[in-house]
Parts: C-alpha cells; structure tokens; sequence
C-alpha cells in the first residue's frame, strides 16, 4: 500500500472517529452522518470508500465488536469515555474485518486517534485494549510477530 494510501486511510479513520461519536451522541442514523460528513465536512485526502466503510459497517456490527471489547476492558462499556469508545470501535471492527491491515498498524492508529482525540491518558487503554483484542482476533500474526 501506497503511502499516499495510507495518509487517506488514515484521515479516514480520523472522520470516521468523529462520526461515530457523533453516531453515539446524538444518535443519528449512520447514513445521514456519512452523508453530511461527505457534502459539507472537510474531505480533502480521505480515502472516501474507506470512511463510508467505517461508518456503515461498525454500527451494523456494533453488538459483536463491543461484546468482544467487553471482555478485554476493565470497565463498563457505557463508562468508557465516548471518544474512546469510537476508537475502539475502529480498531476493533479493523482487527475483526480487514484481515489485510496489520495488527500494528490498527494499535498505532488507534493510539494515535486516542492522543489525538481523548483524554490525557485514553491512549493507555486503547493500546492495552487493542493488544488484548489482537491476541485474541489475531492470534497467529501476533504469535509470528513476537
């Protein structure tokens, strides 16, 4: 993958952050939010397949991806700050359904979304959240990497 490609892909998944936050908040239909992000947000070098990917499949899989994210945070889903969660949420989707991105491509992006976006010490949890899942999803590649 091109760098290029992955500059988009990560812009994708910083609107995407913001989508699903606004999904969680003010809970808005996934396509108007893509919709609205698409005409009026600022889209420039975002990978636009890749966001509205992002924002359409992780609320239809929201159940799944926060019942196995439930088994490796410390706390209450509801109690997870909501930026962490969108986060999380990236990540976990990442992690379950884009075999073809690495396991540590999908942690640093999403500490990255959490330093960039959440609390002074939120990327701590998503990295160690993020880990716990990899081991899980991901178990061969993570096996092969260490």
């Amino acid at each position: 993958m091109s760098s290029t490609t992955n500059r988009a892909r990560m812009r994708a998944r910083r609107c995407a952050v913001q989508a699903l936050y606004q999904w969680q908040l003010a809970d808005q239909e996934p396509a108007d939010i893509r919709r609205e992000f698409l005409s009026d947000r600022e889209m420039q070098g975002v990978d636009p397949a890749y966001f509205e990917r992002l924002v359409v499949d992780i609320p239809r899989y929201a159940d799944a991806l926060v019942g196995r994210l439930g088994a490796v945070v410390d706390r209450p889903w509801r109690q997870i700050d909501p930026v962490e969660r969108a986060v999380l949420l990236v990540g976990a989707y990442e992690l379950a359904h884009c075999p073809e991105i690495p396991w540590r491509v999908v942690l640093n992006e999403g500490v990255e979304l959490a330093k960039m976006f959440g609390a002074e010490q939120g990327h701590r949890f998503v990295n160690a959240a993020l880990d716990r899942l990899a081991h899980e999803l991901r178990e061969a590649e993570v096996a092969a990497a260490r």
